[in-house]
């Protein structure tokens, strides 16, 4: 443990934070399986709900810097492309 009184708070910073970062990663992981899930149902109105809750929640992520917006864009990319094969 550290002695100085500012490290010590950010040591308890630091652990709101990534407790933070992984509430709204663990979200992003719900929403992108969500469109996944969609996508392989076929249903395309579902799917495409689901893009635009999860690009909404990558957005967001981006916002609050958990995510790089360059990772943001390729996750993006990656479900609409899936979504548009449909």
């Amino acid at each position: 443990m550290a002695n100085i009184k500012s490290q010590k708070k950010r040591i308890l910073t630091n652990e709101k934070a990534r407790l933070r970062n992984n509430a709204v990663k663990s979200e992003l992981k719900t929403a992108i399986r969500a469109v996944n899930t969609a996508v392989e149902s076929t249903d395309k109105d579902a799917a495409a709900a689901a893009l635009l809750t999860a690009s909404r929640k990558l957005d967001k992520a981006v916002s609050k810097g958990v995510l790089h917006k360059n990772n943001a864009a390729n996750r993006k990319s990656a479900i609409s492309k899936k979504v548009n094969a449909l």
